[in-house]
């Protein structure tokens, strides 16, 4: 490798996508300087996703983007989650069938503090979040690829190509970020297991035509066009002028990716559109496949997968960007935890031990749903019966309901107690996403603030002064999940890491005790 041009730097991430960036925000969030390499010339224009969950929005919120990203997002309040007709013409004269954008229920508008609008197509939540890091002075290196990394017990040392040449790095440690085909991932070592491709090969066609003359109102998220001429999937991106199209590239007919040329996209859209003259502007072109696949391992030393790089997901159920922002979001804190010497570099450990089960749920649920999207969007007693047969969680409990079982939690409950209802779920129980509540008007999620936070109930007086010994910000607050003398741990994540249900004898110590071992920097912890 070239003579290194930096000094030693905390993190790289390689990849700017959607997780990489977003990678690269919480480890600033959390004071860590880290530097993004990204082989493009800035954030993607062409999204290849849309559907943004609540786990995703509550990071978003907890990085003070949620407003923004919301601004970004199409209003799909009132209007269809999926549509199908034969073309766009047709659905605006009513000749559509539709499913509503899936409502909450009374119970899961208890399960989060914030939810967007509608959806945003990935190329807007990337402009909002490049934009945040701009801000705050992160070093991005746009048109800069990786080609060399090695590493030793130490560090990493990395190899760039960007605009002015060849240059190394030394890095503490680096997060893969790089996608399905991961340039780190390959130079590791690392396999991938799982089904691989599936389905047809597809032409992602991103264009701009005004269709709201056509649709004479309507909103959707998605709408199957089954018109012989271009049968495929329209997305929304703005809901007016800017859309996505996905159509079959017939391999087996002989048919290539490159046949797919900006000229023949553009007739294809006219034709899904049903209109022969409508003025169609074709932005970009992109061959993808859906693909199921598991990265054998999430870290090898000193070097995390993160987003496809760790795992691909169907696209049914919008598993797949969600499932890489938790990744980056388990794996910042920690980061940030070890580099600020407030834990042992055995913390690092617990994110593949958290992650890859979870991710692995997540693919098999995706898979599930594979071979009949009405399990997906199906409504009332008959779906709900179906997806019980077929192993079906609710959507909800995939995205909000998982849990963590690794060192940084003290006494786990892997096992879910309802995969249907998402507010049984999330009880409180170590592992488990902490449960929202308003308190004084601020979620709970809001008082953790990505820090460790201590909440207690009501005659907790006893924890309210060992948090204050251990410099713990503690709440008081009146919950069915904690009792009143009781006390919750919670992680920066948002992850419970310690419930205890009644006093101990000495509540300073065991907070402690309790801190040691979920940081990694002692294996005792009194019984409780």
């Amino acid at each position: 490798m070239t003579a290194t041009a930096y000094p030693e730097l905390p993190v790289l991430v390689v990849g700017g996508g959607s997780v990489g960036l977003l990678t690269a925000a919480l480890l600033s969030h959390h004071g860590v300087p880290a530097v993004l390499a990204e082989r493009r010339s800035g954030p993607s224009v062409h999204p290849r996703a849309t559907g943004i969950a609540a786990r995703t929005v509550e990071v978003l919120r907890e990085l003070g983007l949620d407003t923004a990203v919301d601004a970004a997002a199409v209003d799909l309040r009132g209007g269809a989650g999926k549509a199908v007709a034969r073309t766009v013409v047709e659905m605006g004269t009513g000749d559509v069938m539709t499913v509503p954008m899936p409502a909450p229920s009374a119970t899961e508008l208890d399960t989060t503090p914030f939810r967007l609008r509608g959806v945003c197509a990935q190329d807007r939540l990337d402009a909002v979040v490049a934009a945040d890091l701009a801000r705050r002075g992160a070093d991005l290196r746009w048109s800069t690829s990786l080609v060399g990394i090695a590493q030793d017990a130490d560090g990493v040392d990395v190899e760039l190509e960007g605009p002015d040449g060849r240059y190394s790095l030394r890095c503490a440690r680096v997060v893969a970020a790089d996608g399905a085909h991961s340039t780190v991932r390959t130079a590791l070592g690392v396999a991938t297991s799982g089904a691989g491709d599936l389905g047809k090969s597809m032409i992602n066609i991103l264009f701009r035509a005004d269709l709201r003359p056509h649709l004479r109102g309507m909103s959707f998220a998605t709408c199957t066009i089954t018109t012989p001429e271009a049968p495929g999937l329209l997305a929304t991106v703005d809901g007016e002028t800017n859309w996505v199209l996905h159509v079959a590239c017939d391999v087996d007919g002989g048919e290539r990716p490159e046949d797919f040329t900006h000229e023949r996209c553009a007739t294809i859209v006219q034709a899904a559109v049903g209109d022969p003259d409508l003025d169609v502007e074709v932005r970009s072109v992109l061959p993808w496949r859906p693909r199921s696949s598991l990265a054998d391992r999430f870290a090898v030393g000193r070097v995390f997968l993160v987003g496809d790089a760790a795992h691909t997901v169907s696209p049914m159920g919008a598993f797949g960007l969600n499932t890489g922002v938790a990744d980056a979001h388990n794996l910042a804190w920690k980061l940030a935890a070890v580099h600020q010497g407030e834990a042992g570099a055995g913390l690092l450990d617990t994110y593949a031990q958290e992650r890859e089960p979870v991710a692995a749920a997540t693919q098999d649920q995706a898979m599930r749903r594979l071979a009949d999207p009405a399990l997906h969007w199906g409504r009332g007693p008959e779906a709900d019966a179906a997806r019980a047969a077929a192993g079906v969680w609710a959507a909800p409990v995939v995205h909000l309901g998982q849990r963590y079982d690794s060192a940084a939690v003290i006494d786990p409950r892997p096992q879910l107690p309802s995969t249907v209802d998402l507010a049984v779920a999330l009880d409180g129980s170590p592992g488990s996403r902490v449960p929202h509540a308003w308190v004084d008007g601020v979620s709970t999620l809001d008082l953790v603030a990505s820090r460790w936070t201590l909440l207690v109930g009501a005659a907790g007086e006893e924890w309210l002064a060992a948090a204050a010994d251990a410099g713990l910000p503690a709440h008081r607050i009146a919950a069915p999940w904690l009792s009143d003398d009781g006390a919750l741990l919670v992680r920066p994540d948002a992850i419970v890491a310690m419930r205890v249900a009644a006093p101990v004898p000495d509540p300073a110590r065991f907070l402690a005790d309790v801190l040691d071992q979920v940081l990694v920097r002692s294996v005792a912890v009194p019984s409780t």
